[in-house]
């Protein structure tokens, strides 16, 4: 069984609803023509020239992303910049584009909904709760038992895809944690929120130097959590084979694959 892109388009606004996205955000459907038969759906973090080029070779007529390529303005789509080159490429492979980001996010098994899960967290709410019961941005959650906080980095640097930048902490490698906050992806816009305070550790990505040393400051002085830096695509490529799991169960006949090419921007890192 095949269905066409505004068919697959309607699944997956059904289950992550644009309703759920942030007022800044442009998920949704980008490139394609909506008549156009689907019969393979491929996953990724990020619409990069990599990917489109991975979905185009395995026959994909959708490429389901997270991160919108057209999040920002953009005046020109000359194949000579990333964004017009992109889109090129897709049109020319009957490839629809299509994104779902911050309406991903919010949902039970969305980006943070599925980090919580592969910590087999228990009790999990949301820390900024939506508009329906157990969604909203980032979880809050306890471990199945207390660990030390470099057991905790050491765990995740193993169930997360490898990174150049691997696993940051900023806390006591020894310090017993049971309570965990996290939101996949950028999340130091949390850092001073009361359920992200009143954890033992807060696990997020893309902390700048400035909200991350007052973090550490404050909770030096007067308690608080102990953060974990990870990769913001390894964090939210968790998520992928959730959703397709999603997929196919919506759409079955339908062939949806996952992405496991590296687009986190880092190449290397030198250790002095």
């Amino acid at each position: 069984m095949s269905a066409s892109v505004g068919e697959v388009n309607a699944v997956i606004e059904r289950l992550w609803p644009l309703s759920g996205s942030e007022d800044w955000d442009a998920p949704g459907f980008l490139v394609g023509d909506p008549a156009a038969p689907v019969s393979n759906i491929h996953l990724a973090v990020d619409a990069v020239v990599d990917t489109v080029d991975e979905a185009i070779q395995s026959a994909a007529d959708v490429l389901l992303v997270h991160h919108p390529l057209l999040l920002r303005g953009v005046t020109s789509v000359a194949e000579d910049r990333y964004k017009g080159a992109v889109i090129a490429r897709l049109i020319r492979g009957n490839c629809a584009l299509i994104a779902a980001h911050t309406n991903a996010d919010v949902v039970e098994s969305g980006t943070s909904g599925a980090l919580a899960s592969v910590l087999a967290l228990t009790n999990v709410q949301p820390i900024v709760p939506g508009t329906e019961p157990g969604r909203g941005i980032g979880r809050y959650g306890e471990l199945p038992q207390p660990v030390t906080l470099g057991h905790l980095a050491r765990l995740l640097a193993q169930l997360l895809p490898p990174t150049a930048s691997g696993v940051r902490v900023a806390g006591d490698f020894d310090r017993v944690v049971s309570t965990v906050a996290l939101c996949g992806g950028a999340g130091d816009s949390l850092l001073n929120h009361p359920a992200v305070l009143a954890a033992d550790v807060y696990i997020t990505s893309d902390l700048r130097h400035h909200p991350a040393s007052e973090s550490r400051e404050n909770a030096r002085l007067g308690g608080g959590p102990s953060l974990v830096d990870v990769s913001h695509w390894a964090s939210e490529w968790l998520w992928l084979d959730v959703a397709a799991g999603e997929l196919r169960s919506a759409l079955p006949g339908v062939t949806v694959t996952v992405s496991e090419l590296r687009t986190d921007p880092w190449d290397f890192v030198v250790v002095q």
